[in-house]
């Protein structure tokens, strides 16, 4: 299979394509008709995209149209976290940091790790991403204004004021479009319902597993607090280096960010998770290594629920902690 690396930017990508020992290189502008010229391009070469593995970086949203595209026109498709593509361009000791060089690590990474097929969400999901991430925009917007109104004179504070009631409409607006958007759709409506059956988990919460977690693709649990990236990190070498274990954070930092207010509601309403934190009290186990170990275990739960699509179940829960 040919293997390709494609760096992305907002206006533009760069191509590496591996033929041997051979690297062939291009630039295509960034449009809606992109897919469709790299498959022409090819077709020049007499290279079919369906025996291509081609493989980016999980950068921003500019690549997801990319990505469809050369899906939907039949490649094997790859998207990998950037910085196991940093890691990977440091291991060969690559010194240039240019769009093209970067391309080239990308196509040697896909050549020699082999990474998992991509799949595109389906299309009610991708309209829930975008609506979240709109929504995530104008919170982040809200509190910048909210910091300027402590700073501004008093010429500025209607402007800050009008802005403020503006974006808190708004706000409100796109969080009925998220509500209605999962009404609309049985299985986003049946899942979300899943997920709020499990005490500590809220509407907030369960629309962002929703939104980015690809359970359905997940082997396990496991898997899928190593996408968050709630799995321990341990610092330990020989007899002198014994680090304190901390969250990992190589992960989904979204997913991982929402848990943390969730986790501290699981540790007073939710039994199960009540008594696995008196399991690591009684441990010593310092505050917050035992919050991130309930984040995991909440993540373990929301998992347990998609995969079984069943409701939460105390009394099994109780069982397994």
């Amino acid at each position: 299979m040919t293997v390709i690396g494609i760096d992305v930017s907002k206006r533009k990508f760069d191509v590496a394509l591996l033929e041997g020992d051979k690297v062939r290189r291009k630039v295509f502008g960034y449009d809606e008709d992109s897919a469709q010229a790299v498959s022409t391009w090819l077709s020049g070469r007499r290279i079919a995209l369906a025996d291509c593995h081609v493989c980016m970086e999980a950068t921003s949203t500019y690549y997801e149209r990319l990505a469809e595209g050369l899906h939907a026109l039949g490649a094997t498709v790859s998207v990998v976290n950037p910085l196991q593509i940093k890691r990977f361009g440091e291991s060969l000791m690559v010194r240039q940091k240019t769009d093209g060089s970067d391309a080239l690590v990308i196509a040697r990474y896909c050549r020699d790790q082999g990474p998992p097929a991509w799949q595109p969400p389906a299309p009610e999901v991708r309209a829930l991403q975008s609506l979240v991430a709109r929504l995530e925009s104008l919170i982040g917007m809200r509190t910048q204004e909210l910091n300027r109104q402590h700073e501004a004179h008093a010429m500025a504070q209607e402007s800050i004021t009008r802005m403020l009631a503006l974006l808190d409409a708004e706000i409100q607006r796109v969080e009925q479009l998220i509500t209605d958007h999962i009404d609309h759709h049985p299985g986003l409506r049946a899942q979300q319902q899943q997920l709020c059956s499990i005490p500590g988990v809220g509407p907030r919460l369960s629309t962002y597993f929703l939104a980015w977690l690809p359970f359905e693709r997940m082997a396990g649990a496991r898997q899928a607090a190593a996408f968050v990236g709630v799995t321990p990190r341990h610092h330990e070498s020989g007899s002198s280096v014994h680090g304190k274990a901390r969250i990992a954070k190589i992960g989904h930092r979204r997913l991982r960010r929402m848990l943390f207010m969730p986790a501290l509601s699981a540790m007073r309403c939710n039994e199960a998770i009540r008594q696995l934190v008196r399991r690591l009290e009684a441990a010593g186990k310092p505050r917050m290594v035992i919050v991130g170990a309930v984040m995991r275990k909440l993540v373990h739960l929301m998992f347990g629920v998609l995969q079984s699509g069943q409701h939460y179940d105390p009394n099994r829960a109780l069982a397994r902690s």
